[in-house]
C-alpha cells in the first residue's frame, strides 16, 4: 500500500496529500489490469470512477458517428484518466484503451466527492489538472488549422520523443504504429507513411519496423513551425 501512496503524491490531482492521507485514499481504491488493446472505459457511457494508471499506457481517443477515430492523448504512469466525467456524472467524452498491459488503480465518485469535502486543497490539484487538458487540447486545435499533415507528424514525432526513455549518446527513438500516429494527427494510414518516408529521405527519421528513430531533432522542430 506505501508504494500504490507513493504513486499517488506524484499526480497532480493528489500531489498535495500528506503520506498518511495519501495511503487512507490507496486503501480505498481497488486496483485493475488490462491487457493490450482491452478498453478501460467507452465514450458516452456514465463517468463513474477515476482511473490512477500505475504501469502501462492508454490511449485516449474519440469516435465520430461514421466512424473515424482520433487519439487525443496518450498517458503513462502517474497520469490520472477521468476526472471531467466523474465531477458532472455526464457521459465519457471519449473512450480509453490500453496500448500495453496496464495496472490502474480506480476510485468510486462516491469516494472522489467524499475526499474533496474532507481534503479541500484537492480542488487546487483538479484545477491544474483541467487547465493542462484545456492548453493540450487548444494547442491540439491550433495545430489543425495552421500545419500541414507534414508539420502535425513531426511535432506529435516531437511530442512522443519527449516521453520517451533518452539513452545516453544515442538518438532518441518512439515506438507507435503507423495507424496509430495517423489518429494522433487526422490522417490517413497511408498519407502518413508517404510523409514518414519523405521525413527519412530528408534525413530526419529513420523508420524501423513500428520504431521510429529521430535522426535529426531540429529539422523535425523546424518543420512542426517549433523555435528553437
Amino acid at each position: 500500500m506505501r508504494d500504490l501512496s507513493a504513486v499517488l503524491r506524484t499526480t497532480d490531482v493528489f500531489g498535495m496529500l500528506s503520506e498518511d492521507d495519501a495511503r487512507d485514499l490507496a486503501a480505498q481504491m481497488v486496483s485493475r489490469r488490462y491487457r493490450k488493446g482491452q478498453p478501460l472505459v467507452h465514450q458516452g457511457e456514465p463517468g463513474t470512477c477515476l482511473f490512477v494508471i500505475v504501469e502501462g499506457s492508454v490511449a485516449v481517443c474519440v469516435t465520430s458517428e461514421n466512424g473515424d477515430r482520433m487519439t487525443l492523448a496518450t498517458l503513462g504512469p502517474n497520469d490520472v484518466l477521468g476526472e471531467i466525467a466523474l465531477l458532472d456524472e455526464g457521459p465519457r467524452s471519449a473512450s480509453a484503451e490500453a496500448l500495453d498491459p496496464t495496472t490502474v488503480m480506480v476510485l468510486s465518485r462516491a469516494a472522489f466527492l467524499e475526499l474533496v469535502r474532507t481534503q479541500p486543497r484537492l480542488v487546487d490539484g483538479l484545477l491544474r489538472a483541467m487547465g493542462a487538458m484545456v492548453r493540450q487540447l487548444s494547442e491540439r486545435a491550433t495545430d489543425f488549422v495552421f500545419l500541414d499533415l507534414t508539420g502535425r507528424v513531426a511535432k506529435t514525432l516531437l511530442r512522443l520523443a519527449a516521453d520517451a526513455e533518452p539513452v545516453d549518446g544515442a538518438p532518441v527513438e518512439v515506438s507507435v504504429t503507423q495507424g496509430r500516429l495517423a489518429e494522433m494527427v487526422g490522417g490517413s494510414r497511408q498519407s502518413v507513411n508517404q510523409i514518414l518516408q519523405h521525413l527519412q529521405s530528408r534525413g530526419m527519421v529513420q523508420v524501423v519496423g513500428r520504431r521510429v528513430v529521430l535522426t535529426s531533432p531540429e529539422m523535425l522542430r523546424r518543420r512542426a513551425g517549433i523555435s528553437d
